[in-house]
């Protein structure tokens, strides 16, 4: 059994071993990469402080450069035995390198590496999600305006209200989806500060150059308050849970009108033949199941910020074992919501629209509210102009006008789609990309 970075006399019992790391091995290949990229900027700082020689510095970069060469491709792994990701990058150093791969730990712990680790994780990730997002944004508005002059209906407490158009339907699930951008970003913000150098709590007395890392890797600052970088953790993971989980509940509710919508008895639109599945005893069905177990996925995504509330709510400052767990609910819904964000791009830009929904009938009285505003602008007060309405509906005397002029901003017929599209590019202009590519680039050819 290899050793591991904090057994000084003896070994740990090997039950309790296992129960220990339990499924560290597994969930830290996520963070090969990010562990790699925050060793390069942690040795070129050794090095500046004199903590590392240049030579030690060269040797120790070249082959972090070619590990995470090998994590890119998919063939890092962590052995049998070795505790965590950190332990294997610091082994195959060792075992390269001899005792100059020793001296990388120093002046930190393993608290303030998967600290650092799961922010570089996340920012790259929110970084995938918020251009998912877009391009999700941008499907929606596209149809929006392509059906912005055919008329639904609008429901409230799922009876038939007012006319809707399919340019209000899609360009409102672009809508919401500025502002679930807008909580990603709060929570980039939030996960793009530094915690290196906080070690294990309560800062060294190593004389560390935290700025220099924040600056070698891109972050806008750092967490300066060494105990609270610690207490950082599993607040980090709860707010962007909760924007995720925010972009979950969008894909959820326009799943579920798809879902709705697409049935015979609606057949307001027909999704493509190949996105839909059958029944192996009744021929003539097509099932919206990817829309189904995206509604599902996104539900179960906006559990996870509960379930890290649950796991961390009750830690007083300072580090506990607790926090591991939280890993196993929050790294993998990103690969999750990035499946469900592709799939609902895909099908809503080849989803069929019926044309001629209101011409059937049981619509009629959709136009009940338009006949009532003509009475009054006419010059019959609003109250008599709805009690004259409800009666003529009553006797089956109302006759429908379906010609709707609605004017205002966000209306049916002045959508402001040009003032969402602009919304969501100030949002995705501020969230600065392109430093953090720089800053990594840089440590990667440096």
């Amino acid at each position: 059994m290899t050793t591991k970075l904090w057994e000084k006399n003896g070994r740990v019992d090997g039950k309790i071993d296992t129960f220990t790391v339990g499924k560290d091995r597994e969930l830290d290949l996520y963070l090969a990469t990010y562990d790699v990229l925050g060793s390069m900027a942690h040795i070129t700082m050794l090095e500046q402080i004199g903590l590392l020689k240049t030579d030690e510095w060269a040797m120790l970069s070249a082959e972090l450069k070619q590990i995470y060469a090998s994590a890119e491709k998919g063939e890092f792994l962590i052995e049998e035995g070795v505790e965590d990701v950190h332990s294997q990058v610091e082994l195959m150093l060792t075992r390269k390198l001899g005792d100059v791969g020793k001296k990388i730990h120093s002046g930190r712990s393993r608290n303030d590496q998967v600290l650092l680790d799961l922010k570089l994780f996340t920012r790259a990730h929110l970084k995938q999600i918020a251009r998912k997002v877009e391009i999700l944004f941008h499907v929606l508005i596209r149809q929006s305006d392509a059906y912005k002059d055919v008329l639904m209906p609008g429901y409230t407490h799922l009876q038939v209200a007012m006319p809707s158009s399919f340019g209000l339907w899609f360009g409102a699930y672009a809508e919401s989806l500025v502002d679930d951008m807008t909580l990603l970003q709060a929570a980039f913000r939030i996960t793009n500060r530094n915690p290196l150098g906080s070690a294990a709590g309560y800062g060294s007395s190593f004389p560390l150059d935290r700025t220099m890392t924040t600056r070698l890797l891109g972050f806008d600052s750092m967490n300066y308050n060494v105990v609270y970088a610690q207490m950082g953790r599993g607040k980090m993971e709860r707010n962007v849970a909760f924007a995720l989980a925010s972009v979950a509940g969008t894909l959820s509710k326009l799943a579920f009108d798809a879902c709705l919508f697409s049935s015979q008895n609606f057949g307001f639109v027909k999704l493509p033949d190949e996105c839909t599945t059958g029944s192996s005893i009744m021929p003539h069905k097509k099932n919206p199941d990817v829309f189904e177990l995206i509604r599902a996925r996104c539900n179960k995504i906006q559990a996870v910020p509960s379930q890290i509330m649950m796991i961390a709510n009750n830690l007083p400052s300072g580090y506990f074992r607790d926090l591991q767990i939280i890993k196993e609910v929050f790294l993998p819904i990103f690969e999750e919501l990035e499946d469900c964000l592709d799939m609902t791009a895909y099908i809503v830009e080849r989803t069929e629209i019926n044309r001629r929904i209101l011409e059937d009938e049981r619509y009629d009285n959709l136009f009940s509210v338009e006949e009532v505003n003509r009475l009054t602008l006419e010059g019959m007060p609003f109250r008599d102009a709805y009690r004259k309405v409800g009666q003529d509906i009553a006797k089956g005397k109302f006759v429908p006008r379906k010609e709707v002029r609605h004017t205002h901003e966000g209306s049916i017929g002045n959508l402001c789609n040009d003032r969402i599209t602009a919304l969501m590019r100030q949002v995705t202009d501020g969230f600065g990309f392109a430093k953090i590519e720089e800053a990594e680039q840089n440590l990667l050819t440096r």
